[in-house]
């Protein structure tokens, strides 16, 4: 399922391709008309349009591939969605703590477990395990200069897994960003930060994929909020996050075991 996702988006983003290349060449009125609309918008205008009899014969093939390439773009973009949903449901239950984990999606959980499903011999050590991710430090020193570099063997697909999550982190999560704050006064590179984060992310997974770790439950959060007749954005202002992070939180979508544990207390005492 993982793989027939990714597939669904590679030819999406192929069909887009074939948009973008057959407006290049398009009769001049053609192109003018949707050259200069945003990705999302063309794609709706295409599928929907019809294609008028009274255009040359040009004109009306051109229109008409369009028209079946974008329909094709939203036909699998919703094949992705489908599969989004059932691949979470699948990974969910295979390991809830990983998934749980902050900045770990289905895409990233489902590429974890399957790099560490099929090599159970490299899960001897956490170690052993980033080393299989490509995320173990290689000694690049020279001279009186001791440091490291990042690996370039290893898995690449659970290297990138692990790319994403770090990603994410460093966008959202405050305690990433300290900890890039102080590697920064430390001296330290954004190569060498980003090297020493997948490190710790891997050790982190490690330690999810091997030894069960109790998710705190979020059901009760929704319900409670409700029956006190809160808003979500009452919630968000008082918490001083936004509406969506405490919509996120309640469906479990988010895990964030700090904010929820604020949440629960305000709500009780609310």
């Amino acid at each position: 399922m993982h793989n027939a996702r990714r597939s669904a988006m590679k030819a999406r983003t192929s069909a887009m391709r074939q948009i973008h290349q057959q407006l290049v060449t398009a009769p001049s009125a053609i192109r003018e008309k949707y050259r200069d609309l945003s990705s999302d918008k063309r794609l709706v205008v295409l599928a929907r349009m019809q294609v008028p009899a009274n255009r040359t014969p040009v004109e009306r093939a051109v229109l008409l591939a369009l028209k079946t390439l974008a329909q094709r773009c939203n036909e699998l973009l919703r094949e992705h969605e489908r599969l989004g949903a059932e691949l979470d449901k699948l990974v969910t239950e295979a390991n809830p703590t990983l998934r749980a984990a902050y900045g770990v999606g289905p895409d990233t959980a489902a590429q974890l477990l399957l790099t560490a499903g099929g090599n159970p011999e490299r899960l001897r050590s956490e170690a052993a395990f980033a080393a299989l991710c490509g995320a173990s430090p290689i000694p690049a020193s020279s001279g009186k200069v001791t440091r490291h570099r990042l690996s370039r063997g290893g898995d690449r697909a659970a290297n990138n897994a692990l790319y994403r999550i770090a990603m994410v982190r460093l966008a959202s999560d405050q305690r990433t960003k300290d900890y890039v704050a102080r590697q920064r006064e430390a001296g330290f590179s954004n190569k060498e930060i980003l090297r020493k984060l997948k490190r710790a992310i891997a050790r982190e997974v490690f330690r999810l994929l091997t030894t069960p770790v109790a998710v705190p439950g979020v059901d009760d959060l929704r319900p409670l909020r409700q029956s006190k007749n809160i808003t979500l954005t009452a919630a968000a202002n008082n918490l001083g996050v936004w509406p969506a992070t405490i919509s996120e939180l309640e469906r479990g979508i988010r895990r964030n075991d700090t904010l929820a544990k604020s949440y629960r207390d305000w709500l009780l005492a609310a």
